[in-house]
């Protein structure tokens, strides 16, 4: 017959400076927690504003090609050269 302790119902406790411990440890753990979960939410936000960015951009640079046609803008200062197609 295998020998098992029968644990006592009586109240066990840790000390005091290990109960505060683990406190102030969990309490640490929820705080960064909670802070990761705001870096997601602000993760989320610029993820969406980076792909409404990038949609405005496609939307101006169809407008441009339209009035323009395909061209390559120099961003320094606003100079384009024609991008040569098969048709020319």
């Amino acid at each position: 017959m295998s020998k098992v302790k029968e644990m006592k119902s009586e109240n066990l406790s840790i000390s005091k400076e290990q109960l505060e411990k683990v406190q102030a440890l969990q309490a640490d753990l929820q705080k960064f927690c909670a802070h990761i979960g705001g870096l997601e939410v602000q993760k989320a936000k610029a993820i969406y504003q980076i792909n409404m960015l990038e949609k405005e951009m496609e939307d101006f640079k169809k407008s441009i090609e339209d009035e323009y046609g395909p061209i390559n803008i120099n961003l320094t200062d606003g100079t384009y050269e024609v991008i040569p197609t098969d048709k020319e």
